[in-house]
């Protein structure tokens, strides 16, 4: 897919997920999931309990992959910038930490993820953030201005990576932090996934193996690049999830040939520093 085409395609579906609050795609230990099971995704991947009663109603979508936010060492006065913020869940728990001094910037493509982030904060009456559209790979912010970056299960639907980590390290203050939630490949996917718009939108098709994910992060000039915390993805739950079913009906592809693929899907927590 060109690259516009592939930001069209998921801005499209992030913008249904917005209005109708469901899942992009939606297996319950990836980087996306349903409504109703939000909470329970969201426990399973690194959030506390006590963190998603702290955030608005609607701010939490089910669609991250880990919580960058807990490792990410943020201290009051801070600036933070989120890549894809979504309804704000982890713009929302950053600004608790960096206090009334501080200031978190969630940027998000999506005209209607914004709105809705947008929404969420006056609902919780949150002051210290900015909800901003724009893409991540040319960020509305500029040069050496925060403290911090985050992101969750974004930067793996970018068709330019590269960018997008060169902008996070144009952004960052010197001796600033990335901290970043993503899916990873332990080996390279077979063409009938990667050439899939469904699974692209699924979060699977756009990742890239771990390596590579590590050596552009260094290659933008981040320093001290290093994965931080490593997750598999339960295959069976996968498999078993009637989303997941229906992006393998699609593909018209076996429950074992699925299996395969998704074997090889890692969620990672990688932290560089400017």
């Amino acid at each position: 897919m060109e690259k516009e085409e592939t930001k069209k395609i998921v801005r499209e579906n992030y913008a249904k997920v917005a209005k109708a609050q469901s899942s992009c795609c939606g297996p319950v230990s990836s980087c996306c999931g349903t409504t109703d099971k939000a909470q329970d995704i969201s426990q399973k991947i690194g959030y506390t309990k006590e963190e998603l009663k702290s955030v608005p109603e609607g701010a939490n979508l089910g669609l991250g992959c880990g919580n960058p936010v807990a490792l990410a060492s943020l201290k009051p006065g801070d600036t933070v910038l989120d890549l894809g913020s979504g309804a704000g869940i982890d713009c929302f728990l950053a600004a608790d930490k960096v206090g009334k001094d501080g200031k978190v910037i969630g940027i998000d493509m999506t005209p209607e993820m914004i709105e809705k982030a947008r929404e969420n904060a006056r609902k919780g009456n949150i002051s210290n953030v900015d909800f901003r559209l724009g893409e991540i790979e040319n960020l509305p912010a500029a040069d050496n201005s925060v403290d911090a970056v985050i992101s969750n299960c974004v930067i793996n639907l970018s068709p330019d990576k590269q960018k997008v980590f060169h902008e996070t390290f144009r952004v960052l203050k010197p001796g600033g932090t990335m901290m970043v939630s993503d899916i990873v490949l332990s080996k390279e996917l077979p063409d009938f996934i990667t050439d899939s718009i469904s699974a692209y939108v699924g979060c699977i098709s756009g990742a890239v193996t771990k390596e590579e994910y590590l050596k552009t992060v260094r290659s933008a000039g981040f320093k001290e690049v290093a994965i931080v915390d490593e997750l598999s993805i339960p295959v069976e739950e996968w498999v078993n999830d009637p989303i997941a079913r229906s992006i393998t009906d699609k593909l018209q592809i076996t429950s074992e040939q699925a299996k395969e693929v998704l074997s090889s899907v890692r969620s990672v927590k990688v932290r560089g520093v400017k």
